[in-house]
């Protein structure tokens, strides 16, 4: 079968630095050609995750990122360097985003939206992109080397049930709350960056963690060991790729959630889900799963049979596991209206 999976970064959904024409056009002192344009680029990653865990959405992300990098080259003559150049671009990026936020619904997960159905439910018409939270590949928002302890924060701080958790709160909380609890930054680089006082920066952040902690979400994923879930992610390859749903629901931990935006119809058990295989997703029998990463976590891309040969894009699967079972798996539709997946850099079919 020839998957032919390219590179994430062959992706751009936006043309990166369009109507900037060149950048030999910057003149500063502090330049040479095509400095400038490097020291932004410099910053996209960290910046795409953070306009992720404000926004919920790694188009949107990516969209105010890009924002973000234009203002910032337009404005580079002006900036007189009395912060960091990075301090700098996340003010930019939080006004940007603080600004997409106005007016804006809470994206969120199918289990917000209701309590859970059966197989045999009614799956109800699709909402549409901007109800959900939707996930990003890693590459566009890990770092790809550093302090193993950072990046495991870095990971848990993209999880799905945490930038969920995070829409609960007004904007300018989950701002102050993503700068002092995950990037660490101290009161006062927050303060002013939002042009506030300390004191309004530390009650934006109690109300914030006292939000969070009313939340009946699970955001501390377990600790588990990378050669124990490759072997139980192998086995969920092979099952779902036969089709044994009597195996596959093996691997499922009792009270499994199984989502599938743009669906709100969502499953919380696994006898269910394996009703569900073998009912009203029983088109999904021959499918293909291609590996890929999401939000931190294990991810693959299924294709479903489209005719001898052929298997067409149809989810990205996110999943979640303990050391022995899988807990969750997020589906992801392709007919959410969103570049899917080009975006995790995908074919755009399977064949062979």
């Amino acid at each position: 079968m020839a998957a032919d999976v390219r590179a994430p970064d062959e992706y751009t959904r936006r043309a990166r630095w369009s109507g900037l024409g060149t950048i030999s056009g910057v003149t500063s002192a502090r330049t040479t050609t095509g400095a400038v344009e490097r020291e932004l680029e410099a910053h996209r990653r960290e910046l795409t995750a953070y306009c992720y865990r404000m926004l919920g959405s790694g188009f949107e992300a990516e969209d105010a990122v890009q924002d973000t990098l234009v203002r910032a080259w337009r404005g580079i003559e002006g900036f007189e360097g009395r912060s960091s150049l990075r301090s700098w671009l996340y003010r930019i990026a939080t006004n940007v985003c603080l600004d997409m936020s106005r007016g804006a619904q809470r994206r969120a997960m199918p289990m917000e939206m209701g309590p859970a159905s059966d197989a045999d439910g009614r799956l109800g018409a699709t909402l549409t992109e901007s109800t959900w939270v939707l996930p990003v590949h890693d590459a566009r928002v890990l770092p790809t080397d550093g302090d193993p302890g950072e990046l495991a924060t870095v990971r848990e701080s993209v999880r799905l049930a945490f930038v969920a958790a995070l829409q609960h709160l007004p904007a300018r909380q989950r701002a102050v709350l993503i700068l002092r609890e995950v990037l660490r930054w101290h009161a006062t680089e927050v303060a002013e960056l939002l042009d506030t006082t300390v004191a309004s920066v530390n009650s934006a952040l109690q109300r914030a963690r006292a939000t969070l902690a009313d939340l009946d979400l699970e955001t501390s994923p377990p600790t588990v060991d990378d050669g124990e879930q490759q072997e139980l992610l192998a086995r969920y390859v092979q099952a779902f790729e036969a089709y044994d749903v009597e195996k596959l629901v093996t691997l499922l931990k009792d009270d499994v959630t199984f989502t599938m935006p743009p669906w709100p119809l969502w499953l919380h058990d696994r006898h269910e889900v394996g009703r569900w295989f073998l009912g009203q997703g029983i088109a999904c029998k021959g499918s293909r799963l291609v590996p890929t990463q999401a939000n931190g976590l294990p991810a693959f891309a299924s294709y479903k049979p489209a005719g001898p040969g052929v298997w067409e894009p149809w989810s990205v699967q996110v999943l979640e596991t303990s050391a022995v079972e899988i807990t969750t798996i997020h589906n992801f539709l392709t007919f959410l209206d969103v570049e899917l997946f080009a975006s995790f850099g995908l074919p755009p079919r399977l064949e062979g």
